[in-house]
């Protein structure tokens, strides 16, 4: 049990870290999973495990940006709380690609699409898009889109389109975003800030399907369980706190190549680990 508390612990500072940076939390959180199995669990509790503990990167947005995302704040003129409310349109017209795709095919997903040779491949191949789009970005002088007043719906909805990509696991959600958002048109930050928000109805939408699936299939938590689970969202939200404030602060002067490189690194390493037999493929 003890054991599994620890592991919980470094999953959540993996999801922490990795919801936000655009080297995919999904994809690290399985190959985590594979090398150092959560021990003392049921074979139902993984699924919800993975995606509840997001819950937790989640509230840290919440926690962040709340008077940015609160169009009821006392402090804010009409025009605010009515840019506000637009905020919000802009940000549920995105996610509707990810949700309508994602209730109907999430089950064939789970069951073709979870392997730690799909996540290599999705790290590598994101990762040399990530470095094709720095080069891409180089020849670009000025962003037409600095904010996200400015962002238009059809522009959001096509951001969203990109949003889809991330249900391959290994893909990273704000990585197929933020890249969406470059090549429309938004600057780094704003990119990344609009990515952050549209987080919140997307990840609180995954988490209540996995839950309905997990208790209405006759599942329940035990103890241990939801120990193991309060560890690893507690520090989800935590380390997300510092992950974000880091990230918006490093993309003020820096380009995503790091991360670029990062994901072809790490996906190598990982083929390389099924090749040996480490981790089944």
């Amino acid at each position: 049990m003890l054991f599994d508390l620890i592991k919980s612990a470094l999953m959540g500072m993996i999801q922490g870290i990795a919801e936000w940076l655009p080297i995919s939390s999904g994809g690290h959180l399985m190959l985590f999973n594979a090398l150092l199995p959560l021990k003392n669990v049921g074979e139902e509790f993984w699924p919800l495990y993975d995606t509840v503990i997001q819950l937790g990167s989640i509230l840290a947005v919440v926690a962040l940006y709340f008077h940015r995302l609160n169009p009821f704040a006392l402090s804010k003129t009409r025009q605010e709380k009515r840019e506000t409310w637009e905020m919000w349109f802009k940000i549920i017209v995105a996610v509707i690609p990810s949700g309508l795709i994602g209730v109907v095919l999430n089950d064939w997903i789970d069951a073709h699409l979870d392997g730690p040779v799909i996540i290599a491949v999705a790290l590598i191949v994101y990762g040399v898009v990530f470095l094709l789009l720095d080069r891409l970005e180089e020849g670009r002088h000025a962003r037409r889109i600095g904010s996200i007043r400015q962002l238009s719906y059809r522009t959001a909805f096509l951001i969203g389109c990109f949003q889809v990509l991330a249900l391959i696991p290994g893909t990273s959600r704000s990585g197929s975003t933020i890249i969406g958002a470059l090549l429309l048109g938004l600057t780094r930050s704003t990119a990344v800030e609009f990515s952050f928000f549209m987080a919140i109805p997307t990840m609180l939408g995954a988490s209540g399907i996995k839950c309905l699936k997990f208790f209405t299939h006759g599942n329940s938590l035990t103890g241990s369980e939801a120990a193991i689970l309060g560890v690893g969202f507690a520090l989800a939200f935590i380390v997300s706190l510092l992950a974000i404030r880091a990230l918006v602060q490093y993309i003020r002067t820096h380009s995503f190549r790091v991360f670029g490189f990062y994901r072809i690194a790490l996906g190598a390493v990982v083929l390389a680990l099924v090749a040996a037999g480490v981790i089944g493929g």
